[in-house]
């Protein structure tokens, strides 16, 4: 079945525009202990919450802990002075990333809720925001058509990779891989740089209009790219070939995400709905229709491939669940 499995009205006093899971790797305990097993039960117990992130137009992020299908507010951080537009988690759970409008990247403890730092990163609009997949830096494009990447331990910028004149970059992605960053602009354009040599790798030219949202597929050998032309698209990241494009959405398509088994990605659209689709006929196997509003945000659990959560204009989070 696929079905809506929770739904949180008026999540945010505004439009949510941003969605993300955070789930706290269990500690490995070294030692080997027999100590009182009712203590270990409960630790493992704390241990297992999960987090959905949120950010919103209400200049804030909110942190709910997710349990049985249902959300809790766990934090609601203040500090931006604008809207909210990309949060992110590193791989562990541990911390989270947001940017603003207010030019400002900040990152936040999830379990206490505490500012680690943030970086003023001058008179620019950063858009999307991420981790790399060793949790040692966090991306972030730019007005510029540059992609920085600054050190998620004190903020400091490490690295910078030129699109070589590009345009306002909307949407970043790092590859589980670790060798690739794909940037999506204003214009259409799409780069992929060789993090390693630092370097453009390859630049994709299917779209004519801005690219909102992009991902990698789990093994890092696919890109899929959402766009405001309405269509996705799935690139082969070797030879840059489109592998496959994608219609159905009446709108702007707003997000993108992979299933973690790589079978089925998902899509949020300006036209309300959320569809599922399958990786190896490229076909829509279910459309969701449980937003009133444009759907900003949707994000594929980390390890579950039948749960999927979006967020929407319409001021609501919605948790889906779906066949495997």
């Amino acid at each position: 079945m696929y079905s809506l499995i929770h739904k949180t009205e008026n999540a945010h006093e505004d439009s949510i525009w941003t969605c993300a899971w955070g789930c706290p790797k269990k500690k490995k305990d070294t030692t080997i202990d027999n100590e009182d097993s009712r203590d270990s039960m409960h630790s493992n117990d704390d241990e297992s919450s999960e987090y959905v992130i949120t950010g919103s137009v209400d200049d804030t992020v909110k942190v709910w802990e997710h349990q049985n299908g249902s959300l809790k507010l766990k934090h609601k951080l203040t500090g931006h002075s604008l809207g909210v537009v990309s949060v992110a988690v590193n791989s562990d759970g541990t911390k989270c990333a947001s940017s603003s409008l207010d030019s400002s990247l900040r990152v936040w403890d999830l379990e206490s809720g505490e500012k680690i730092f943030s970086i003023e990163v001058g008179p620019v609009d950063i858009w999307t925001v991420c981790f790399s997949p060793d949790d040692k830096y966090i991306v972030s494009g730019s007005h510029a058509g540059k992609i920085h990447l600054y050190s998620a331990e004190n903020g400091k910028q490490e690295q910078s990779l030129d699109t070589r004149g590009g345009k306002f970059t909307l949407s970043v992605a790092y590859s589980p891989d670790g060798k690739y960053i794909a940037s999506g602009a204003i214009d259409g354009i799409i780069n992929i740089f060789d993090v390693a040599y630092g370097k453009v790798l390859q630049t994709l030219e299917g779209h004519a209009m801005p690219i909102r949202s992009l991902c990698f597929s789990p093994d890092s050998q696919l890109l899929l790219t959402a766009s405001d032309d309405s269509h996705m698209k799935l690139y082969d990241i070797k030879d840059a070939n489109v592998a496959g494009t994608m219609s159905g959405h009446a709108a702007w398509v707003l997000g993108v995400t992979f299933a973690p088994d790589g079978q089925k990605f998902a899509s949020s659209s300006s036209d309300h709905t959320v569809k599922v689709w399958e990786l190896a006929q490229r076909q829509c196997l279910h459309t969701f229709r449980e937003h009133t509003d444009q759907v900003w945000g949707v994000k594929y659990h980390p390890s579950k491939s039948n749960l999927l959560l979006s967020v929407a204009e319409d001021k609501a989070i919605n948790l889906y669940e779906h066949p495997e």
